[in-house]
């Protein structure tokens, strides 16, 4: 059988929507670090540990936000000799370090919430209260910052942040309640138990970001993609008879690859099928890093080709 290769990338598929990206995440990155700081010189004065679970919770939010925003700044960065596909995987090294640290913190926090309910300690309700309160209305602007509206293209960087941000929405409410029975009821205990519940939510924050990062180091099928299913949209391109050696990777949260055998027909046209798969993947998949092999008829096809 002969054979012939492609390898096939597509153009500026990943930034169309870039510049945009990156105003709406600095906004929420500017407001998030705000909150944050707020947050903990708040629950430090107060002395409620539901807000300064809340603030390391909110360094999930900031954690992603940076993630993202890093991944749009490399994206645009060229390619050199010696790192053909250029530094995008810098943002994976980043999320599995940003995940082990939050959990340490979360360990801590953990420790602190069992003794405070062994021990209850008094907690100003009212401050607590009122900053939750802000949280709130601040983590409802950034999650419509951040919300993917009907006929737009986002980045899976900004969905994830999209959902720390109602995950710290969440949170928010968590401690306004916590600062309420504090205040209302004088139960200094519920400040504790909610910064428990708060520390699952970083936990469960923090495993995302490990569990992706190691998924693509990995090189594991992109979440939302399967790999029948493209060999069956493969097999309906025109001309292909056969699919076999398929991969289908991440090179970062937003970049995925491809690379498989095809067996044509004798009288399909080379440069139109590789052209139908490009088109395909992208449209379909938004695989854009195709490397095919076409093979036909014991003869050698054409030269590898880039489109």
């Amino acid at each position: 059988m002969s054979a012939g290769g492609a390898h096939v990338h597509g153009l500026g598929g990943t930034h169309v929507h870039g510049l945009t990206e990156r105003r709406r995440l600095l906004v929420v990155l500017t407001i998030a670090i705000a909150y944050f700081l707020t947050e903990l010189i708040a629950g430090w004065f107060s002395n409620s540990l539901a807000l300064l679970s809340d603030a390391v919770h909110m360094l999930t939010d900031i954690a992603a936000l940076v993630i993202a925003m890093l991944t749009l700044w490399i994206a645009a960065r060229p390619a050199s000799k010696a790192k053909t596909y250029g530094y995008i995987r810098a943002e994976i090294l980043g999320a599995v370090l940003n995940g082990l640290f939050l959990w340490v913190l979360v360990v801590f926090i953990w420790i602190e919430a069992v003794h405070r309910i062994r021990n209850p300690e008094n907690v100003a309700g009212l401050p607590v209260m009122v900053v939750a309160a802000v949280g709130i209305v601040i983590n409802t602007f950034s999650a419509w910052m951040t919300m993917p509206t009907e006929g737009e293209a986002r980045g899976m960087a900004v969905r994830a942040v999209f959902l720390h941000v109602l995950s710290d929405l969440i949170g928010s409410a968590g401690v306004l309640l916590a600062g309420a029975l504090v205040y209302f009821t004088g139960s200094h205990q519920a400040d504790s138990i909610v910064s428990v519940f708060i520390g699952g939510l970083v936990l469960y924050g923090g495993w995302g970001l490990i569990r992706e990062g190691v998924d693509i180091l990995m090189e594991s099928v992109p979440r939302g993609i399967d790999v029948s299913v493209v060999r069956s949209e493969l097999l309906l391109v025109a001309g292909t008879e056969e699919i076999h050696d398929l991969h289908v990777w991440c090179l970062t949260s937003r970049e995925f690859a491809l690379s498989a055998h095809a067996v044509i027909t004798a009288t399909a046209d080379h440069d139109q099928v590789l052209s139908d798969i490009a088109l395909m993947l992208g449209d379909k998949f938004n695989i854009r890093h195709i490397t095919v092999q076409l093979e036909r008829d014991n003869r050698r096809l054409h030269e590898p080709a880039h489109l």
